[in-house]
């Protein structure tokens, strides 16, 4: 493990903390699923981006790391607070299916997405409908505990029995009202307005599809209770990390901790880690507004998921971001010259298969930055200079280790290409940053390129005005600007240069 000690914010606590794991080396970390009634959004999948690099830093410095996430297909109403439509069956309705076929079509979507990004698949993902023995086990403690009630056949949880409810979200009861919606009918069960379902019956939606039996009737889940118990059920009572967007503090996870330790007796979860909105020009992108971007609408315009990534990771992530086209294609042009500076590392195939090993890249298949495969802390690969990778790991580390600060990290990649040292050493450190920035800056170095002009090789300020170029024409294809694009490839070949458009990109060789 490396010599690093990592700063977290801790919603909790309203500040940066030193982050301590229960267990000396090893971190138990949970993932607020997605609902699966729709395509996740390039907003959702930010905070899933930020939580992949969350995890692959701590993997990086050392720590083992055991990462569980729900799939909730049951019980999400369309408002937060128990009021509203269910998503699920909302979906159902829209695209005339059953429940569990949009869950299923909409899991495989949202795992597809996640790929595409190089979202490392957690170790354990759990939908809600397979725990239902687990919700009931937990709401029958909190009812002989006296933390819950029955009302109108539904189960509630009694905000009224915590001293401090609202810790995590600072908010208190007056605010409520502040917060609450004209278009929803009050739920005059509920003996406060804090108090939420922890089981609904017959007395809320007729139509619902799913029903379990349960020892209060015929009926479903809340929403609330299902990220506790699928939490207690993998990672047991005592959890490290807790992450989620900044939408979910308040109600979800500030109930998650009230019923979570009214049911262990103690303090369940030590940090909590909050991801900022992505917003538009006209505010928060979220699908009830509508028109919501998705990976795959980016991909029709022409954008690597990759520039995606790219993007998030060049802001930091308790940070609102702003999506607009005109900075994805200055990220997209900054990533085509990243990329096209690694390929200009002198780095034969005999060290490149040594590298092959050392990351433990021994397939085509393993090109595919899963992050399954993570290298040792410290341990120098073969062929690089010793001290200035140890060096360098370090110092990436250290940037990470800083509240997970991307745009940091993303400058010490930069000095490493800088640096005075041998590019075998470069390109090591690369394939080492890029397990946790996993933006595939590892095919740029790995992939054999084909032989061109008998080995003549290309002055750096030829591939820089050739990459700037195709930039600019890859961002007026994408603005149907085919004028522009046109006059682009004809600049090039002017000055004997030959682009070809592939399904991995375009590419380039002197004519």
């Amino acid at each position: 493990m490396l010599d690093v000690k990592v700063n977290l914010y801790n919603t909790l606590g309203k500040r940066v903390e030193e982050f301590k794991p229960n267990e000396e080396g090893k971190v138990g970390m949970y993932t607020c699923g997605p609902t699966v009634y729709h395509f996740a959004h390039i907003g959702n999948l930010r905070t899933y981006i930020m939580e992949d690099v969350l995890e692959k830093t701590l993997r990086f410095i050392g720590y083992d790391v055991k990462r569980v996430m729900n799939i909730t297909d049951v019980g999400h109403l369309s408002s937060d607070g128990d009021t509203g439509e269910d998503k699920m069956l909302a979906g159902a309705k829209r695209e005339h299916k059953s429940v569990m076929d949009i869950a299923k079509f909409y899991t495989d979507a949202f795992k597809t997405d996640a790929l595409k990004l190089n979202i490392r698949w957690p170790d354990v993902v759990d939908p809600a409908t397979n725990c239902i023995d687990e919700f009931i086990e937990m709401i029958e403690v909190l009812l002989d505990k006296g933390y819950a009630y029955v009302a109108g056949e539904n189960v509630y949880f009694d905000t009224s029995k915590l001293k401090d409810y609202y810790c995590l979200s600072a908010q208190n009861e007056d605010e409520l009202v502040i917060g609450a919606r004209d278009d929803v009918d009050e739920d005059t069960n509920k003996r406060n307005k804090a108090d939420f379902v922890l089981w609904f019956t017959k007395s809320k939606f007729e139509n619902q599809e799913l029903k379990w039996e349960s020892p209060w009737g015929l009926g479903y889940p809340g929403w609330h209770i299902e990220c506790s118990c699928i939490s207690k059920k993998h990672l047991g009572e005592y959890l490290d990390i807790h992450c989620g967007g900044v939408d979910n503090i308040f109600p979800h996870h500030t109930n998650e901790i009230a019923q979570s330790e009214s049911y262990f007796g103690h303090k369940w979860c030590n940090y909590w880690f909050h991801v900022n909105h992505l917003n538009t020009s006209s505010g928060k992108m979220a699908k009830s507004a509508g028109g919501f971007l998705t990976v795959s609408s980016l991909e029709e315009k022409g954008y690597d998921p990759m520039v995606y990534r790219f993007f998030c990771l060049q802001s930091h992530y308790r940070k609102p971001l702003e999506f607009s086209y005109d900075a994805l294609d200055n990220v997209s042009a900054a990533y085509d010259k990243l990329i096209a500076r690694l390929k200009r590392l002198d780095v034969s195939e005999d060290k490149k298969d040594e590298l092959k090993k050392s990351f433990k890249i021994d397939s085509s298949d393993d090109m595919e930055n899963s992050g399954r495969h993570m290298s040792e802390a410290g341990k120098v690969p073969a062929g690089a200079d010793s001290s200035v990778y140890l060096d360098y790991e370090k110092r990436f580390a250290e940037a990470l280790a800083g509240d997970v600060n991307t745009s940091s990290a993303i400058t010490v990649l930069y000095d490493v290409l800088k640096a005075d040292t041998d590019d075998v050493t470069k390109a090591a450190l690369v394939l080492r940053f890029d397990e946790v920035l996993s933006i595939d800056l590892k095919r740029a170095i790995l992939a054999v390129e084909d032989e061109s002009d008998e080995g003549e090789s290309v002055d750096s300020e030829l591939a820089e005005y050739v990459e700037g170029k195709i930039a600019e024409r890859a961002a007026a294809k994408r603005n149907k600007d085919f004028a522009t694009a046109d006059a682009i490839r004809d600049e090039l070949a002017e000055k004997g240069i030959v682009i070809k458009d592939t399904r991995e990109g375009t590419t380039w060789e002197k004519a």
